[in-house]
Formats: structure tokens, sequence, C-alpha cells
């Protein structure tokens, strides 16, 4: 046999052995444990980072980084701040501006309790250097005009970012009043970063200032304790409202000289309180850790106010619990409960005392806002004060004492009847006489509103039918 036919051979008997084989599988039944081949698995990704969740409010400062800093590009500025002056993720303002291009940020100023918000109420602080940015920092608060408008000369603007607290006696507008005198003088332009009253924009409520009591603590004549304006707005009033109402002490052309730039929030409504903004709340001052903090200052600060009445519960609960020399909670719940006082319960809650003892005291809930009027409680303190004490607190005040007490309430009109009345005085007449004056402030200042009512929108505003 030739080599050739040899090759023809083995490559058929191939051929039909692969084929035999292919008949033989395909004729074998298949087994029931077989299982079909597994499909190709699907390809895991790692889940999407979820949109980062910011609260609905725009602050001054996310404006104004939203609009491109254009009201600040190119301008070397001064901020007066605090750290409460942050924008809606948490950052510093300081920090904002820093990175912002072409602006120049080459100084810093602070009001009351200092740049770092550690100060004690009332206590002047001195010039420094901030550590983290090595800005010099100027201390507004305690300071003469002179001497303010020495800080700001130089500056093309004063940019403005202070959390306030919505209560009069709060000192931020007051040193925003101030400054703004220094720069409309000197030819330096204010521009307010807005921020939300905690308290809401429809609340007002409380003694007017009177004119003889404008001080360091109260600067805006006729000012309901509260005020329902925001901080852009109070600035707006300053510069464009009239002597009646206005703090600053300048001539009409230099008034209408001064130039004022507001940065509005986006998103925020009058009927917003802070809960409903969805930013955190940064401490303000060291007695002001929190909203509700913020709420109890308006609500029982005056009532503590040169009076046997303290606020807290040991170390905690800042303005929102109260309490009395020889007295038991359960003798001041039956106290205040008996005065029936629109939107509060007084309820005893646990506390600690300065030396971390365990202790029990009562706590003001707010249970209906719309019906509660902020400042209310504060004058039925003073009148239990009284009732309680064998000789009236009120009438023993020394001069500096009496000056105190009407600066910060603001009416002369009830520390005279106070001392003199006692606990007859007659808290509804004054409170039926300061809501129909504070109805009117409002609508006087409603041309320097900057934000709506919200959804829904009252019925009708105050003071209407």
């Amino acid at each position: 046999m030739s080599r050739r036919s040899l090759v023809k051979l083995s490559l058929g008997a191939v051929v039909l052995g692969a084929l035999a084989l292919a008949l033989g599988c395909a004729s074998k039944p298949a087994k029931a444990a077989d299982k079909p081949a597994p499909a190709t698995p699907p390809v895991v990704l790692p889940p999407l980072p979820p949109p980062e969740k910011l609260p609905r409010v725009m602050l001054g400062i996310d404006v104004l980084e939203a609009e491109g800093f254009k009201a600040v590009a190119g301008k070397k500025i001064g901020l007066l701040t605090h750290p409460a002056g942050v924008n809606r993720r948490g950052e510093s303002t300081v920090d904002v501006l820093r990175r912002a291009p072409g602006v120049r940020l080459v100084s810093l100023f602070a009001p009351e309790h200092g740049f770092d918000g550690v100060v004690k109420a009332g206590e002047n602080f001195t010039n420094t250097v901030d550590k983290r940015t090595g800005l010099p920092v100027y201390a507004l608060y305690g300071q003469g005009l002179e001497k303010s408008k020495a800080m700001v000369k130089g500056l093309d603007a004063l940019v403005i970012d202070l959390q306030d607290i919505g209560a009069r006696s709060y000192t931020f507008n007051v040193i925003m009043s101030h400054a703004m005198e220094a720069c409309f003088t000197n030819g330096v332009e204010v521009i307010v970063l807005d921020r939300p009253n905690p308290l809401g924009g429809l609340k007002v409520d409380g003694p007017p200032l009177d004119p003889e009591n404008i001080s360091g603590v109260g600067a805006y004549p006729r000012m309901p304790y509260v005020h329902g304006l925001t901080m852009g707005e109070i600035a707006l009033m300053t510069k464009n409202g009239s002597g009646a109402i206005s703090s600053l002490k300048l001539t009409d052309a230099v008034r209408a000289k001064g130039r004022l730039t507001v940065i509005p929030m986006r998103g925020w409504t009058r009927n917003m309180r802070w809960p409903d903004t969805e930013l955190k709340w940064v401490p303000t001052s060291p007695n002001i850790p929190s909203f509700e903090a913020a709420v109890g200052y308006a609500m029982v600060g005056l009532g503590t106010q040169h009076s046997p009445w303290e606020w807290g519960i040991g170390r905690e609960y800042h303005f929102r619990g109260i309490s009395y020399p020889k007295k038991t909670p359960d003798e001041i719940i039956k106290a205040m409960d008996a005065y029936k006082i629109p939107g509060l319960a007084f309820v005893k809650r646990p506390g600690t005392d300065r030396d971390g003892k365990p202790i029990t005291g009562v706590y003001v809930e707010v249970t209906d806002w719309d019906a509660w009027h902020p400042t209310e409680l504060s004058f039925y303190m003073h009148k239990q004060a009284a009732k309680w004490s064998r000789l009236n607190p009120f009438a023993a005040l020394t001069t500096n004492e009496q000056r105190s007490f009407r600066i910060h309430v603001g009416s002369t009109a009830w520390l005279s009847s106070l001392q003199r009345e006692g606990s007859k005085v007659d808290v509804p007449l004054f409170l039926k006489n300061w809501a129909e004056r504070a109805a009117i402030y409002q609508e006087q200042t409603k041309k320097f509103w900057l934000y709506p009512w919200g959804d829904p929108a009252p019925a009708a505003a105050p003071g209407k039918k």
C-alpha cells in the first residue's frame, strides 16, 4: 500500500470515529441531575453616591456664591461675622470669601461675644489676629463711632453676615447699625448677607422701645421686643426708614449717599421657623446653643432681668427652664398655670446642677405657636416675683439697675407701674397696648420686607379684618 493510500485511510478512520462518538453522545439521555450552564453573572457596580442633601433655604452667602461673587468682585473687603456665619453646607463665610476669585478679604470684625463666639455677654474684648487665617480681627462691640470709622477706613466694602435670633436686645442688629453708620460716613459700601429670623417673619410682640431707652441693647425706636424682621430687612430700614423707626443719627444727605447692598435668601418665607429651613443651628453665643434656646430668650429673657427668677435647669435648658429661690417645681407650675398664658405649658424635667448632681426643674413648652405671644410670660414672671417677695424687688432697684431694666424691656411705663403696684400690676392692659403698637410697627415696616408670607398665606394680615 502506498504512503498516500495509508494517509487517506487514517484520515477516514479519524472522521468515522468522530462521527460515531458524536452519534453515541447524542443517543444518551440527559441525566436528571444535569443543570443548564450558568448564565454570565451580571456586572455589579458600586452604588452611586446619593445626591447631596442640602437645606431648602439658600442663605445670602449661598446666593452670593451662586451669582459668581459679583457683588464683591474686585473689592477690598472686611467681614463682620461670628461662628454662626456659615453657608448652608456649614462652611464658614470667612473661608468662602477667601477662596472667592477676585476678592480681597483683608480684615475681620467681631460683634458681641467676639469673633470666636465665646466671650460672655456684655464683656468687652480687644482687637486681635485670627490664628487660622492671619487676618486682623477688630472689636466693633463696645467701640465708639470714631474708633469704628478708623477700623473700616480703606475698605471698599464691609460684608455683614450675622445670625440674629429675632429679639431686639440681642445686640447684633445694634452692631450692624453701628457699622453702617461708620461706613456711610467713610464712603464704604455695606453688603449684608441675609439670614433667617429663627422665630419667623410674622411674629411681632412685646413692648416697643421708648426713644429715651435707646442704648447698646436697643437702637431702633418703637421696635417691639420680637420684631419679625431679618437682618437684611433691618439694614434696609436703617438706611431708608424715617427717623421714627430708623437708628441712624445721620443727616439725610449722608444717608442718601450711603451705599447698601442686601443679598436676599432664596427659598425662605415669613411663615418659616428655624426647623422649617432644614439648616443646622450653630450657636450664636455661649447661652444660645440651640433654636430652643433662641425661642426661650424671647420668652423668659426679660422675666429674669433684675428679678429673683433664674433661667435654666442647672446647666441645661438655656432660657427654657425657670426657677425661683425656695420654690419647688410644683409651686412654680401651680402659680404659672393660674395665669392661663396661651400657647404654653409648664412641666417638670430632670437636669444637672453646677456640681453635677441630679435636680428637677420647670421646663416651658410652646404647645401652640399661633396662640403663643413670646414675651407674655416674662411680665407674669415679674408680677409673680412681686407676689412672692416680702418687699417688691423692683421697687428696690438701684438707679443703674432701673436703667438696665428699662433699656432691655424698652418700656419706662411698665417699670413705673411695677414699682408702684407690685403684684397688682395690670398685665393684660399693658399686653393689649403693646400688641396694638406692635401691629402698627409691622405695617410701617412691611415696605422693607424682602420675602412673601409663605404657603398657605394667612387669611388676613395682622390688624386687618
